[in-house]
């Protein structure tokens, strides 16, 4: 293979032969990768930890005492999505809130009224950062074909210049326009797939979630429950 033509593919010269908006669109397309590959490892560790905890709810309903399951909660489910569900609607009834628009409820509206917020938080964490790796997914291939785009216009304009066509003067704007598109579905398909997992994940999660809010409610809004608090306080 020619030396010198083998070079105009190279990405030496397509950094060369970049302006500033293709340098622009490079360096916007490796944000997205840093931000996106960021998320989808922390997400993704934090996931794998809430997936694990979840096992530790069969545990606090077999614990001997109400202070005991939320104790043993509290120290297997270290991303705090399923323990502040048990830990607030215990303390708020063992406190009271009487001085408090809240305290002036029926029990059983005050606790629907903790888990709900309670529930409402852990949403809010399994989903934060949901919204950043789906704008990455659907924006990158977009920021692709913008350096794509503009990389046929360096072609055309290379071709006007030299007044015939020679395959030297549109080797390297095309070959820009390919690696532009190339990275940007590279970018795109792990954020993607990432975000689709996560969305599985959270799905399950806030299955369980919900399911534990409300025997959670029925035990605290039954007979069962003066004798819960009383173990609770000591």
């Amino acid at each position: 293979m020619n030396p010198t033509l083998e070079n105009h593919f190279s990405l030496a010269r397509y950094w060369s032969q970049g302006d500033a908006i293709s340098h622009a669109v490079a360096y916007l397309l490796l944000l997205m990768s840093l931000v996106s590959w960021y998320l989808i490892l922390s997400k993704g560790w934090s996931a794998w930890r809430v997936r694990r905890s979840s096992a530790a709810l069969d545990a606090f309903w077999a614990a001997p005492s109400m202070g005991d399951a939320v104790a043993a909660l509290a120290l297997a489910d270290p991303e705090q999505v399923y323990a502040p569900l048990a830990r607030h609607g215990a303390a708020h009834l063992a406190g009271g809130a009487a001085h408090s628009l809240g305290g002036e409820m029926e029990p059983a509206e005050q606790i629907t009224r903790i888990l709900r917020l309670a529930i409402h938080r852990g949403t809010q964490r399994l989903e934060s950062g949901l919204t950043v790796l789906a704008s990455i997914g659907s924006t990158a291939p977009f920021v692709g074909l913008l350096g794509t785009v503009w990389g046929i216009y360096h072609a055309l304009a290379a071709v006007s210049t030299a007044g015939v066509m020679q395959l030297d003067k549109i080797a390297g704007p095309v070959g820009e326009a390919l690696i532009m598109t190339g990275i940007g579905l590279m970018v795109a398909i792990p954020a993607v797939l990432a975000y689709n997992g996560f969305n599985r994940v959270n799905r399950l999660t806030l299955a369980e979630l919900d399911a534990f809010a409300h025997d959670l409610h029925v035990y605290l809004t039954t007979g069962a429950r003066a004798r819960a608090l009383a173990a609770y306080g000591n």
